[in-house]
């Protein structure tokens, strides 16, 4: 079952949490999270899972800047979200997917007790003009069935900013 965004609302302070809100966001059965003026590109060409990539920032000026197809851009939401007793989904707006800007590669799935900023994975399909403060993605909200662990110290958890992979941790456990 998907939350309804009159759902989405009833539940903010209690297992749902997004701040800012603005109920101008709010969709029939989601919530449009805007894009944050930071970004993220990694300095390699070659990227190599066992390691940390250098990356540099990227701030989105007021005339927004021009994304290049081929390079990965890491962004983040303007908003931050917690969820207990859900699984928070989140998805492309058509609106921007139809412009050929994708917003996340494979990383639209929650863990129930995420509590953060999501990381946008961000590529263009052609030279694409962005700014700052767009409804950029959506969230939405699965319930989840049965026991479950709350997710509270992955390596995403309580983050503060835009991300880069820390996939090499887990090289590191081996």
């Amino acid at each position: 079952m998907i939350l309804s965004g009159k759902e989405i609302k009833d539940r903010l302070g209690k297992e749902i949490v997004i701040e800012p809100f603005s109920e101008k966001q709010l969709n029939p059965n989601s919530y449009n999270l805007k894009l944050h003026n930071e970004l993220l590109v990694y300095e390699d060409e070659v990227l190599d899972m066992k390691k940390e990539n250098k990356a540099r920032k990227i701030i989105i000026p007021p005339e927004g800047i021009v994304l290049q197809p081929n390079k990965l851009y890491l962004g983040r939401t303007k908003e931050y979200t917690e969820t207990d007793k859900f699984v928070p989904m989140l998805e492309g707006r058509s609106s921007v997917g139809r412009l050929g800007l994708f917003i996340h590669v494979t990383a639209g799935f929650g863990d129930v007790g995420f509590c953060g900023y999501w990381t946008l994975e961000i590529h263009c399909i052609q030279p694409i003009r962005i700014y700052s403060d767009v409804e950029i993605c959506q969230i939405y909200y699965h319930s989840i069935e049965g026991n479950y662990d709350r997710y509270s110290k992955g390596k995403y958890q309580n983050n503060s900013g835009i991300q880069t992979s820390l996939l090499y941790k887990d090289f590191e456990k081996e």
